[in-house]
Formats: C-alpha cells, sequence, structure tokens
C-alpha cells in the first residue's frame, strides 16, 4: 500500500506499491511538513536588546509575530526607565514595520494597579490570539521568574530568545551586526556621566568601568535602537539635553523628519 511516512523531517510518499506493480521510482514524493506559526507579541523596551530579540525572532520560521507592546509613563509620555519619547518610540515601530501597543502607566503606581493594567492587556492580547510573549531578557533569573509567574495559566506562554546569552560576546555581536542604538539613560553610581547620549560601540565598550555589564543588564544604562538589521529604515532623531532625575542621568532623543 501507499503511505505517508516521515524521512529527513518530510512526507514522503512509501512508493513500494508502484514498485511492485512494475514502475520505477527513482525518488519519493515529498510534501513539505506542516510548520504551525505560533502568533507572537514581543514586549519592546525601545533598546537594543528588544531589538536584538526582534531579529532572533524575525528569523525563527515558527514564529508569527504580530506586533510590539511597550509600557509608558503616563505623566511623561515616555518609555518607563529608558526615558525616550512617545513619538520617537511610535516612529521607531514604524521603522521597524510593526504595530505597536502602548501601555499607559500612571505615575506614580502601585503594584496593584500595575497588575491590574497588565493582566487586562494579557486578556486582550489572548482574546486576539496570541500564544507567546517574547522578552529580550538575558541572564536575570528573578525577572524571568516573574514574567512567568504573571503569564502562569494565562494560555500565553512567555519565551526567551537570548536567555542566557554571554553579554561580552552578546555586544560584540550586536555592534558587528550592524545594530545602531544611544545610551538614552544610565546610573551615574556604576557609569561615567559623559557617556549619556554616547551610541553604543567599541569606543563606549572600551569606555565602560570595570565590574558594568557590557549590556547594562545589572541595570547601568538603558538605550534606544534605531538602525540596524531588524529594520526597514533608519530611525532620524536628533540629540537633546542631559539632565539628572531622579538619581539617574537622562540623555534625551528628538524624532526628526529626514530619514
Amino acid at each position: 500500500m501507499m503511505a505517508l511516512v516521515l524521512h529527513h523531517g518530510h512526507f514522503c510518499l512509501n512508493t513500494g506499491f508502484f514498485s511492485r506493480i512494475g514502475f520505477i521510482w527513482p525518488f519519493r514524493f515529498y510534501i513539505p511538513s506542516i510548520i504551525m506559526k505560533k502568533p507572537t507579541l514581543l514586549s519592546w523596551s525601545s533598546g537594543k536588546d528588544s531589538a536584538w530579540a526582534l531579529y532572533q525572532l524575525q528569523q525563527d520560521p515558527l514564529i508569527d509575530l504580530r506586533g510590539l507592546f511597550c509600557t509608558v509613563n503616563q505623566e511623561f509620555s515616555r518609555v518607563a526607565m529608558h526615558g525616550v519619547r512617545l513619538d520617537l518610540l511610535q516612529q521607531q515601530a514604524q521603522a521597524l514595520g510593526l504595530p505597536l501597543e502602548v501601555i499607559e502607566i500612571p505615575w506614580p503606581c502601585s503594584n496593584e494597579a500595575y497588575g491590574e493594567i497588565m493582566s487586562a492587556f494579557v486578556g486582550r492580547a489572548k482574546a486576539a490570539g496570541i500564544k507567546q510573549f517574547a522578552f529580550g531578557d538575558l541572564f536575570l533569573e528573578d525577572i524571568r521568574r516573574y514574567r512567568e509567574e504573571k503569564l502562569a495559566g494565562s494560555g500565553i506562554e512567555p519565551i526567551f530568545p537570548l536567555w542566557n546569552s554571554k553579554t561580552p560576546e552578546l555586544a560584540q555581536q550586536m555592534i558587528a551586526g550592524g545594530l545602531r542604538t544611544v545610551i538614552t539613560c544610565l546610573d551615574p553610581k556604576t557609569m561615567p556621566v559623559e557617556l549619556a547620549g554616547h551610541e553604543f560601540n567599541q569606543t563606549f565598550l572600551d569606555a565602560l568601568p570595570a565590574g558594568a555589564d557590557p549590556c547594562g543588564e545589572n541595570g547601568e544604562f538603558h538605550s534606544f535602537a534605531f538602525d540596524g538589521p531588524m529594520f526597514r529604515h533608519r530611525v532620524a532623531l536628533q540629540a537633546g539635553e542631559v539632565v539628572t532625575r531622579d538619581g539617574y542621568v537622562f540623555a534625551d532623543f528628538l524624532p526628526t523628519t529626514a530619514q
């Protein structure tokens, strides 16, 4: 009889039946395996780790990337911690060619209020058919555990495309791969103030003090990605003022119309 069999990752027809009745088959009929892509949203910070996670997802044949979601401080209309303006964030999403859902968080915001806002978002995502949330976390176990606990039982699976990356090597991969970012926020207790607003490049890495993580995973700095292989076109921006607020140094960047 003729049957479908799995051969080297593809389904093919067993042609023994045809051989028995006198036909010679020098090949198999291959039927490509059915690939079930999972509808996925990426948690977006506007920075380099999110951008590099996006690049990995774009190359994954099992991912159906539906868009980005990002929390924004409602009081200041800026990305939390990164300090990126909302209009620049929106321009960035357009340059990536992806829908962006902005989740406004009041300031100040209790843990309870934050949990309610994010729970409502998870419910909307599930109703829209989303199966996975992707995160750009690198190695902080407590952050990963928090995300897993919050999504447990929701029907949405958390995935971590950059997990356990070695940050010295990852930083070099990002730069060599053409990712371009600028430093929008830094902790002056761990970083030289003059690096605020600097581009994330080899000169920046060489200037990092001993003990600073090359990717800023311990909160040393935050960034804004404006060009790279994950973008359709470069984000046009210009540098603004550098200010100190709430114990951190913020470098402002403004969107421009020129591409």
